[in-house]
């Protein structure tokens, strides 16, 4: 009988311990637009002008980074838009979407709502610099995409951030 119990005893612990595995959001953000365009240029390595992989050459980074809690613009922040502005200003037939992000910590919603006020922050800038705001979408992942999978610090900072993706 004590055996029994014992059984018993394990299984329904075993039962609660399945019962707390972290559930899956029912909903995931969709997947990231299409991928970079036309590859490499023919001979030199350079990317075909106009072209996602272009964008990626020519500006200073695709990326802005955040800190905790926060969504402002700081000087790093203004430099890397400036060079995205400037590129868009010349590629006028460009559309770009920015992808706002945010860190593990917090709830999924509050996150959804942080990664946004990045994105629009950074396309409130770029409008500010001449950028048609027609040409710029924004989407939020929140806490969804992380670029970096730790717990820490350094992992956290990674994913605070907007990424410019271009389009066309």
């Amino acid at each position: 009988m004590a055996k029994f119990k014992t059984v018993l005893i394990v299984a329904t612990m075993a039962i609660a311990a399945a019962g707390c595995a972290p559930k899956r959001p029912p909903v995931l953000p969709p997947n990231p637009g299409p991928g970079p365009g036309p590859g490499p240029g023919p001979d030199d390595g350079t990317a075909q002008p106009g072209t996602a992989a272009h964008f990626r050459q020519t500006v200073v980074s695709d990326t802005i980074n955040f800190g905790f809690d926060q969504y402002d613009i700081d000087p790093r922040a203004r430099q890397i838009l400036d060079s995205q502005a400037q590129w868009l200003t010349t590629y006028t037939n460009t559309r770009i979407t920015i992808e706002g992000h945010a860190d593990e910590r917090g709830t999924r919603e509050y996150n959804l709502a942080l990664g946004d006020r990045r994105a629009n922050a950074a396309k409130n800038y770029l409008a500010a610099r001449g950028v048609s705001p027609a040409r710029i979408t924004t989407i939020s992942y929140g806490k969804e995409r992380p670029l970096a999978l730790g717990s820490d610090e350094a992992s956290w900072a990674q994913n605070r951030r907007a990424v410019t993706i271009v389009l066309n």
